[in-house]
Parts: C-alpha cells; structure tokens; sequence
C-alpha cells in the first residue's frame, strides 16, 4: 500500500478539474516522503462557506466559514493531537499508517485567498492540503516557533510539486 487520496466534490461553484487530483496525489506523496510515512488514507471533501462554516460551528465552537478543517483519525480524544505510533515490535514503532483522516477545503475560500495572495486556486488549495495533511500527523500552529515549523513543511513541498507563489 502507499499513501492514497479519496475525494468528493460537495460543492457546485467551481469545477474540480482532474490534473487537481492528480497534483493533489503528488502532494500526498511528497509530504508524507518528508515526514517518513509510506502507507495511510486520507479523505478530502472539496465544499462551499456554508457547510464548512457548520462544521466550524459544530466541531470547533467558531462561527464563520474557514479555508480548511482536518479531522484526525488516530488522536487521543483530547484536545492537542498526539501522534499515536502502530507498533510492529518492541523496540520500533511503526509510523502512522491506515486511515489518517478527514480534510475539508471550502473551494469557495480557497477561491478568495488565491485572489488575495495573488496566486492561482490550484496553489492555494496545493497548500491547504498540504496544511490539512500536517494537521492530520500531529503538527499544529500554536505558537510561532510551530507556526514557523509548519509553515516551512508546507513550502517546501509546495515548492518541490512546482507551486510556488
């Protein structure tokens, strides 16, 4: 097995054109290279402001649409991710593998930041994937020293797959 993408398209607004996916796959694959993983699953849901601001509302107690939610599967249930390792032995702890979780972009926002940021809307939602993928392995934002961090994974992959700004 090696790290898969499944994906849907809840919205209506813009079209999802194959060559996304595809870039989207070679995403997958160059971040979790950077981040020593080779195997796991994880779903995207393309959606508008509406329904990723009823999720923001739902899961998160934050009323307005967002950019990019991601739903950990392999979490402790507490509210700081902490990565939860398979072992195979004693000794090594395999990395995470199976299925890694649920990212939901609103194309709609993506659409707004890209034109904000002066970018196409392939990069901008190259890079929340590739910040929804991170958040589903452990690595957040909350302070600057991990903002940084983050955001320095994110480029570097984003500048590997040819999406620089």
């Amino acid at each position: 097995m090696s790290l898969q993408l499944d994906w849907s398209n809840e919205q209506t607004q813009f079209e999802i054109p194959e060559q996304w996916i595809e870039r989207l796959q070679e995403l997958l694959k160059l971040a979790g290279e950077a981040e020593g993983m080779e195997e796991g699953e994880v779903t995207l849901t393309f959606t508008d402001n509406e329904q990723i601001h009823q999720l923001n509302r739902d899961y998160r107690g934050i009323d307005r649409p967002t950019d990019v939610l991601s739903f950990a599967m392999q979490d402790d249930g507490t509210d700081e991710l902490d990565i939860i390792f398979e072992v195979e032995s004693e000794d090594e702890p395999d990395p995470i593998s199976g299925m890694l979780g649920d990212i939901v972009i609103s194309v709609e926002k993506a659409k707004e930041q890209s034109e904000d940021y002066g970018h196409s809307l392939e990069r901008e939602i190259g890079f929340l994937f590739v910040h929804g993928f991170l958040h589903l392995i452990g690595y957040d934002h909350q302070d600057d020293e991990s903002e940084a961090e983050m955001t320095a994974k994110q480029e570097a992959v984003l500048q590997k797959a040819g999406l620089s700004r």
